[in-house]
Protein backbone atom coordinates (compact mmCIF):
# COMPACT_ATOMS: atom_id res chain seq x y z
CA UNK A 1 0.00 0.00 0.00
CA UNK A 2 1.38 3.64 -0.74
CA UNK A 3 2.28 5.38 2.23
CA UNK A 4 -0.16 8.55 2.08
CA UNK A 5 -1.28 8.76 5.55
CA UNK A 6 0.20 12.48 6.37
CA UNK A 7 -1.51 13.17 9.34
CA UNK A 8 0.47 9.80 11.02
CA UNK A 9 3.07 11.71 11.64
CA UNK A 10 1.24 14.48 13.66
CA UNK A 11 1.86 13.34 17.33
CA UNK A 12 -1.08 11.77 18.85
CA UNK A 13 -2.75 11.39 15.92
CA UNK A 14 -4.13 7.95 15.92
CA UNK A 15 -7.71 8.10 14.47
CA UNK A 16 -5.95 7.75 10.91
CA UNK A 17 -3.96 5.18 12.07
CA UNK A 18 -6.78 3.12 13.54
CA UNK A 19 -8.69 3.22 10.01
CA UNK A 20 -6.08 2.20 8.19
CA UNK A 21 -5.65 -0.64 10.32
CA UNK A 22 -9.10 -1.71 10.26
CA UNK A 23 -9.29 -1.44 6.68
CA UNK A 24 -6.80 -3.80 6.45
CA UNK A 25 -8.62 -6.41 8.57
CA UNK A 26 -6.83 -5.94 12.16
CA UNK A 27 -8.91 -6.76 14.51
CA UNK A 28 -7.55 -4.85 17.14
CA UNK A 29 -6.92 -1.89 14.93
CA UNK A 30 -7.53 0.67 18.20
CA UNK A 31 -4.87 -1.05 20.68
CA UNK A 32 -2.48 -1.75 17.90
CA UNK A 33 -2.35 1.79 17.11
CA UNK A 34 -1.76 2.99 20.47
CA UNK A 35 1.02 0.38 20.49
CA UNK A 36 2.28 1.78 17.33
CA UNK A 37 2.82 5.34 18.03
CA UNK A 38 4.14 4.98 21.92
CA UNK A 39 6.61 2.46 20.40
CA UNK A 40 7.61 4.64 17.34
CA UNK A 41 11.07 6.22 17.81
CA UNK A 42 10.06 8.50 15.48
CA UNK A 43 7.73 9.68 12.40
CA UNK A 44 9.12 7.95 9.68
CA UNK A 45 9.33 4.52 11.61
CA UNK A 46 5.68 5.09 12.40
CA UNK A 47 4.90 5.56 9.05
CA UNK A 48 6.70 2.52 7.82
CA UNK A 49 5.38 0.51 10.99
CA UNK A 50 2.01 0.95 9.56
CA UNK A 51 3.09 0.03 6.16
CA UNK A 52 4.28 -2.91 7.09
CA UNK A 53 1.36 -3.88 9.61
CA UNK A 54 -1.56 -3.07 6.87
CA UNK A 55 0.83 -5.53 4.73
CA UNK A 56 0.11 -8.14 7.14
CA UNK A 57 3.25 -8.70 9.28
CA UNK A 58 2.43 -9.32 12.64
CA UNK A 59 2.31 -6.26 14.91
CA UNK A 60 4.96 -8.37 17.43
CA UNK A 61 7.59 -8.90 14.31
CA UNK A 62 7.19 -4.47 13.96
CA UNK A 63 7.23 -3.86 17.89
CA UNK A 64 10.78 -6.78 18.42
CA UNK A 65 8.43 -8.27 21.44
CA UNK A 66 5.48 -9.79 22.31
CA UNK A 67 3.53 -9.32 25.70
CA UNK A 68 3.45 -12.77 27.07
CA UNK A 69 2.07 -12.92 30.85
CA UNK A 70 2.24 -9.79 31.76
CA UNK A 71 6.26 -9.15 30.47
CA UNK A 72 7.53 -8.06 27.00
CA UNK A 73 9.65 -11.27 25.53
CA UNK A 74 12.10 -10.70 22.26
CA UNK A 75 10.16 -11.64 19.34
CA UNK A 76 12.20 -11.91 16.65
CA UNK A 77 11.11 -12.15 12.43
CA UNK A 78 10.61 -16.00 11.70
CA UNK A 79 10.80 -16.64 14.92
CA UNK A 80 7.36 -18.59 16.30
CA UNK A 81 5.06 -15.50 18.22
CA UNK A 82 3.48 -16.39 21.35
CA UNK A 83 0.25 -16.78 22.19
CA UNK A 84 -1.95 -15.56 24.76
CA UNK A 85 -3.18 -19.71 25.03
CA UNK A 86 0.18 -21.10 25.71
CA UNK A 87 -0.11 -18.67 29.41
CA UNK A 88 -2.28 -21.89 31.05
CA UNK A 89 1.58 -23.88 29.97
CA UNK A 90 2.91 -21.50 32.02
CA UNK A 91 0.19 -21.14 35.18
CA UNK A 92 0.13 -24.70 34.92
CA UNK A 93 3.59 -25.70 35.89
CA UNK A 94 4.04 -22.57 38.63
CA UNK A 95 1.21 -24.19 39.81
CA UNK A 96 2.67 -27.55 40.14
CA UNK A 97 6.49 -26.19 41.09
CA UNK A 98 4.19 -24.11 44.01
CA UNK A 99 2.66 -26.96 45.35
CA UNK A 100 5.67 -29.25 45.91
CA UNK A 101 8.44 -26.73 46.67
CA UNK A 102 11.87 -28.59 46.70
CA UNK A 103 15.78 -28.73 47.35
CA UNK A 104 18.34 -28.11 45.13
CA UNK A 105 16.51 -26.21 42.80
CA UNK A 106 13.97 -27.53 40.18
CA UNK A 107 15.05 -28.27 37.08
CA UNK A 108 12.63 -27.07 34.18
CA UNK A 109 12.74 -27.99 30.97
CA UNK A 110 11.06 -25.68 27.89
CA UNK A 111 11.33 -27.79 25.12
CA UNK A 112 10.69 -26.41 21.55
CA UNK A 113 11.05 -23.10 22.99
CA UNK A 114 10.81 -20.75 20.09
CA UNK A 115 11.59 -17.12 21.26
CA UNK A 116 12.21 -19.01 25.46
CA UNK A 117 8.41 -16.99 26.23
CA UNK A 118 7.50 -20.51 27.97
CA UNK A 119 10.43 -20.55 30.01
CA UNK A 120 11.30 -17.23 30.64
CA UNK A 121 8.17 -16.91 32.30
CA UNK A 122 8.40 -20.06 34.43
CA UNK A 123 11.04 -18.27 35.89
CA UNK A 124 10.15 -14.89 36.32
CA UNK A 125 7.20 -16.74 38.62
CA UNK A 126 9.03 -19.02 40.11
CA UNK A 127 12.93 -17.31 40.82
CA UNK A 128 14.33 -20.72 42.00
CA UNK A 129 13.86 -22.48 38.87
CA UNK A 130 16.80 -24.05 37.52
CA UNK A 131 15.75 -23.40 33.58
CA UNK A 132 17.00 -25.33 30.43
CA UNK A 133 15.58 -24.40 27.14
CA UNK A 134 16.16 -25.66 23.53
CA UNK A 135 14.87 -25.23 20.27
CA UNK A 136 16.02 -26.77 16.63
CA UNK A 137 15.86 -23.37 15.30
CA UNK A 138 18.56 -21.68 14.89
CA UNK A 139 17.12 -18.39 15.18
CA UNK A 140 14.69 -19.61 17.66
CA UNK A 141 17.77 -20.49 19.56
CA UNK A 142 19.22 -16.59 18.98
CA UNK A 143 16.13 -14.72 20.06
CA UNK A 144 15.29 -17.05 23.45
CA UNK A 145 18.82 -16.70 24.45
CA UNK A 146 17.85 -12.61 24.87
CA UNK A 147 15.28 -13.60 27.06
CA UNK A 148 16.53 -16.73 28.90
CA UNK A 149 19.49 -15.45 30.00
CA UNK A 150 17.85 -12.24 31.61
CA UNK A 151 16.50 -14.69 34.29
CA UNK A 152 19.74 -16.89 34.28
CA UNK A 153 18.60 -19.99 32.51
CA UNK A 154 20.68 -21.46 29.41
CA UNK A 155 19.59 -22.22 25.94
CA UNK A 156 20.46 -25.17 23.86
CA UNK A 157 20.03 -26.27 19.83
CA UNK A 158 19.09 -29.76 18.81
CA UNK A 159 15.85 -31.99 18.19
CA UNK A 160 14.08 -32.60 20.87
CA UNK A 161 16.00 -34.25 23.94
CA UNK A 162 18.87 -34.36 21.84
CA UNK A 163 19.48 -31.05 22.45
CA UNK A 164 19.87 -31.28 26.43
CA UNK A 165 22.90 -32.15 28.51
CA UNK A 166 22.84 -35.76 29.28
CA UNK A 167 23.37 -34.42 33.27
CA UNK A 168 19.47 -33.61 33.16
CA UNK A 169 18.60 -37.22 32.78
CA UNK A 170 16.17 -38.53 36.00
CA UNK A 171 16.11 -34.51 37.04
CA UNK A 172 13.75 -32.86 35.58
CA UNK A 173 10.50 -31.60 37.69
CA UNK A 174 8.83 -29.91 34.58
CA UNK A 175 9.05 -30.67 31.53
CA UNK A 176 6.94 -28.13 29.59
CA UNK A 177 6.68 -28.42 25.77
CA UNK A 178 4.73 -26.14 22.76
CA UNK A 179 5.76 -28.35 20.48
CA UNK A 180 4.21 -27.67 16.68
CA UNK A 181 0.37 -29.05 16.88
CA UNK A 182 -1.04 -28.10 13.29
CA UNK A 183 -2.06 -30.66 10.70
CA UNK A 184 -0.11 -30.20 7.80
CA UNK A 185 -2.90 -29.89 5.87
CA UNK A 186 -4.43 -27.12 8.43
CA UNK A 187 -1.34 -24.73 7.74
CA UNK A 188 -3.08 -23.17 4.43
CA UNK A 189 -6.19 -22.34 6.07
CA UNK A 190 -4.51 -20.18 9.13
CA UNK A 191 -4.30 -16.23 9.12
CA UNK A 192 -1.73 -15.06 6.70
CA UNK A 193 0.36 -13.22 9.21
CA UNK A 194 1.29 -16.98 10.49
CA UNK A 195 1.15 -19.01 7.65
CA UNK A 196 3.22 -17.00 5.76
CA UNK A 197 5.99 -14.74 8.09
CA UNK A 198 6.25 -17.66 11.19
CA UNK A 199 8.57 -20.35 10.21
CA UNK A 200 6.78 -23.35 8.76
CA UNK A 201 8.64 -25.60 11.01
CA UNK A 202 7.32 -24.24 13.73
CA UNK A 203 3.45 -24.92 12.91
CA UNK A 204 4.21 -28.20 11.14
CA UNK A 205 3.13 -31.19 13.54
CA UNK A 206 2.69 -33.77 10.98
CA UNK A 207 -0.75 -34.91 9.06
CA UNK A 208 -2.69 -35.14 12.35
CA UNK A 209 -0.43 -32.79 13.94
CA UNK A 210 0.49 -35.49 16.63
CA UNK A 211 3.98 -36.26 15.09
CA UNK A 212 6.07 -34.13 18.08
CA UNK A 213 3.66 -35.40 21.13
CA UNK A 214 5.14 -39.02 19.93
CA UNK A 215 8.52 -38.30 20.04
CA UNK A 216 8.33 -36.20 23.36
CA UNK A 217 6.04 -38.75 25.24
CA UNK A 218 7.75 -41.71 23.68
CA UNK A 219 11.27 -40.45 25.66
CA UNK A 220 10.36 -38.04 28.67
CA UNK A 221 9.95 -40.46 31.46
CA UNK A 222 13.89 -41.00 31.30
CA UNK A 223 14.35 -37.33 31.85
CA UNK A 224 11.89 -36.60 34.79
CA UNK A 225 11.86 -37.29 38.18
CA UNK A 226 9.84 -39.90 39.68
CA UNK A 227 7.35 -37.12 40.82
CA UNK A 228 8.06 -34.71 37.89
CA UNK A 229 5.66 -33.79 35.66
CA UNK A 230 5.04 -33.59 31.22
CA UNK A 231 2.73 -30.43 29.92
CA UNK A 232 2.08 -30.49 26.84
CA UNK A 233 0.29 -28.09 25.15
CA UNK A 234 -2.19 -28.79 22.71
CA UNK A 235 -6.14 -27.91 20.85
CA UNK A 236 -9.10 -28.71 22.56
CA UNK A 237 -9.55 -31.09 19.49
CA UNK A 238 -6.71 -32.91 19.54
CA UNK A 239 -6.49 -33.32 23.82
CA UNK A 240 -8.20 -36.72 23.88
CA UNK A 241 -5.36 -38.00 21.35
CA UNK A 242 -2.43 -36.04 22.70
CA UNK A 243 -3.64 -37.48 26.37
CA UNK A 244 -3.79 -40.85 24.57
CA UNK A 245 -0.55 -40.33 23.89
CA UNK A 246 0.77 -39.42 26.95
CA UNK A 247 -1.02 -42.53 28.92
CA UNK A 248 0.26 -45.28 26.43
CA UNK A 249 3.73 -43.85 27.39
CA UNK A 250 3.19 -44.70 30.81
CA UNK A 251 1.70 -41.63 32.70
CA UNK A 252 -0.98 -40.84 34.65
CA UNK A 253 -3.17 -37.64 32.48
CA UNK A 254 -5.62 -35.11 33.10
CA UNK A 255 -6.15 -32.61 30.82
CA UNK A 256 -6.75 -28.70 31.50
CA UNK A 257 -8.85 -26.32 29.43
CA UNK A 258 -9.30 -22.68 29.99
CA UNK A 259 -12.10 -20.74 28.31
CA UNK A 260 -10.39 -17.50 29.21
CA UNK A 261 -6.87 -18.16 27.73
CA UNK A 262 -8.33 -20.91 24.96
CA UNK A 263 -5.82 -22.84 26.49
CA UNK A 264 -5.42 -26.76 26.60
CA UNK A 265 -2.89 -28.46 28.43
CA UNK A 266 -2.30 -32.38 28.84
CA UNK A 267 -0.44 -33.29 32.26
CA UNK A 268 1.21 -36.35 32.36
CA UNK A 269 2.82 -37.54 35.92
CA UNK A 270 5.21 -40.81 35.87
CA UNK A 271 2.45 -43.73 37.39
Amino acid sequence: MMRTFDAIAAPHALAPIVSALRAAGCVFAEDEAQLLVAEAPDSESLVEWVDSRISGMPLEYILGWADFCGERIAVDPGVFVPRRRTELLVHQAVSLLRDRPSSPPPVVVDLCCGSGAVGTAIARLYPEAELHSADIDHAAVNCARRNVDAVGGRVYQGDLFAALPPGLHGRVRILAVNAPYVPTEAIRTMPPEARLYESRAALDGGDDGLDFHHRVAADALEWLLPDGHLLIETSRQQAGRTAGIVAGAGFTVCTVHSDELEGTVVVGSPQ
